[in-house]
This record gives C-alpha cells, structure tokens and sequence, in this order.
C-alpha cells in the first residue's frame, strides 16, 4: 500500500490516523501512549521506534505557547481571580495540549519508519594491522597525498 503513496504524504496519511506505516491498517498503539509492540495486521516489529519527547516537544511548541499567551492576555486585559484562569485557562491548556500528542508521535514513528531512522553508531577504523591492531592515524594520514601539490 505504501509503495504509491510518497513518504511525505504517508508519514501524514498513517502518523496522523496512528496506523501501521508498513501496512496503513494495523494499530500503532495499545492504550493512548504505548506503542503496540508488532502490528496486528502484517507482523511489523515496533521496537525500532523511539520518538522519546519528541511529541511533548512539537506539542509545546505549536499548542502551549498559545494558549499560554491566552492565559496572559486574559490576565493582562481583565485581571480576573484565580478560579477564572482555572475555568478558562486551565481547560483551554488541557484541550490544545493533550489531544494532538497521539498524532504527533504516530507521525514521529511513521518518519522513523520510512527514514529508517536508528541508533547513531561509531565509524569502522579505516585500516589494521596484520596482528589486528588499529594503524595510528598520523601514519594514514602521512601516506596519504597533500590536497594541493
């Protein structure tokens, strides 16, 4: 399914409706947060995801800041009591803030998935010796050519 569709448009498509980005049909989580461990649909194994706080991070970023300049306009213009931030502000901050982090990590794994996105890792040494050992740098780098002759 995901061969017609760009990774761009996929990510959206199955981040969004926290879906399978193998498949586009299984589930992407058990429970609100907890990523499934396989897909039920085609057996795709999940453990290559780890959005970490990347959903609480964009979250904040694109919902709190505004309803956080709510709240301080709300103070600024009308200097209510405390209960009514509680009633206004409060709610407001909840709504904008909770609901979209399911989306936001569906499409954090999706982008993981099509990106193949993993765990950064050292570089193989260059060269080594016929007893196994690593052949100093200076000694590579004295063998080599001078850019500039």
């Amino acid at each position: 399914m995901t061969a017609n569709v760009g990774a761009k448009d996929a990510i959206l498509k199955y981040g969004l409706r926290c879906r399978c980005p193998e498949c586009g049909q299984g589930r992407l989580f058990n429970g609100f947060l907890t990523l499934a461990p396989r897909c039920e649909a085609c057996g795709l194994d999940y453990s290559f995801a780890d959005p970490a706080d990347g959903p609480a991070f964009f979250v904040m970023m694109t919902m709190a800041i505004p309803a956080t300049a709510f709240g301080v306009w709300i103070e600024l213009a009308y200097e209510p009591s405390a209960w009514v931030h509680l009633l206004t502000t409060l709610p407001f901050m909840l709504l904008s803030c909770i609901p979209p982090i399911r989306p936001f990590k569906g499409m954090l794994v999706a982008s993981q998935y099509f990106h193949k996105a993993e765990e950064g890792r050292f570089a193989a040494p260059r060269e080594t010796t016929a007893q196994g050992g690593l052949v100093p740098v200076e000694t590579i780098a004295a063998r080599e050519e001078p850019f500039l002759t």
